[in-house]
């Protein structure tokens, strides 16, 4: 892991060298990147909120890229973010697929406002579908199918096969906006009534319990093709007129694609993930200690 006097000449030679002071920005993923969990709750650190004050200080903005949702990035972080940074929050959200702000609408409520989506096609939800059967059709009782409209109004919305575990997946998953089972043509129906951004399966049970699908994947994110968290940064970058070459990246996941294409990428926690950028990549333990790099590009660019 790389510390603080380690990494600062680095990134003070990045912020000398490329043009972030003018077009560049701060991207990050959230959970396990710029924020962690105590005691159950998930938070922004002490120091990720201090850097974010004084990265938006210095006229840089910082910009989200993650898996979650609008409604949970607003319910989980939204008061916080916006204390912090005192801006809305422009976001890259469900791997790539939704794209926009969050702002604050009439009556101090907040809001998500689209700048691109990426919804999946009928061909490609007659995949999920197919899978969905299949899996069934082997007992899989334990599936459980998130799914995500592009209206962000909608949430998070969970089919499980089995009616008896309706109670069980809604106290377990209390970010969903509806848990419902039925039938596979009901789940059909439900999926092809509006466009939908991101499916993501799940099978919701130990290891020893997968029996007859046991070589099955447990987890499986579902986007239109050739959509991830890189095609997203690009998509918000282009919009915002930012230059990602320019810009410093953070993520921890091997799903945080966008960190080949930022300048500086600062990886998160221990997952040994490949990624690299363009002109130099930095190890970080956990979310405080990407605070503090939060500081220190606000101090070296002020």
């Amino acid at each position: 892991m790389d510390e603080l006097l380690d990494y600062l000449p680095r990134l003070q030679r990045f912020l000398r060298d490329s043009r972030f002071a003018e077009r560049g920005a701060v991207m990050t993923d959230l959970d396990g990147t710029a924020v962690h969990e105590r005691e159950g709750r998930v938070i922004l650190s002490r120091s990720v909120e201090m850097g974010l004050e004084r990265v938006h200080a210095t006229g840089r903005e910082v910009l989200i890229n993650t898996l979650r949702f609008p409604l949970s990035i607003m319910r989980v972080f939204g008061a916080e973010w916006r204390r912090a940074s005192g801006c809305d929050m422009l976001v890259v959200s469900l791997k790539g697929s939704l794209v926009g702000r969050i702002v604050t609408a009439d009556g101090g409520e907040l809001a998500f406002e689209e700048i691109e989506a990426f919804t999946l096609t009928a061909e490609e939800l007659t995949e999920v579908l197919t899978g969905v059967r299949g899996l069934c059709e082997q007992g899989a009782d334990d599936l459980l199918v998130f799914f995500y409209p592009r209206d962000w109004r909608q949430g998070e919305l969970i089919w499980t096969p089995d009616p008896q575990r309706v109670a069980h997946v809604q106290a377990k998953y209390r970010s969903a906006s509806r848990v419902f089972s039925g039938s596979v043509d009901q789940l059909e129906a439900d999926l092809r009534a509006e466009p939908q951004c991101m499916v993501f399966l799940l099978i919701d049970a130990p290891q020893d319990r997968l029996m007859a699908y046991q070589h099955t994947e447990r987890t499986r994110f579902v986007t239109h093709l050739g959509i991830d968290k890189r095609h997203g940064a690009i998509t918000l970058a282009s919009a915002l007129g930012i230059s990602l070459a320019d810009s410093v990246g953070a993520g921890d996941a091997e799903t945080d694609t966008f960190l080949n294409e930022v300048g500086l990428a600062a990886i998160v926690g221990n997952q040994d993930v490949g990624f690299k950028g363009k002109y130099d990549t930095v190890r970080l333990p956990d979310a405080p200690a990407f605070g503090e790099l939060l500081l220190a590009i606000a101090d070296s660019a002020a």
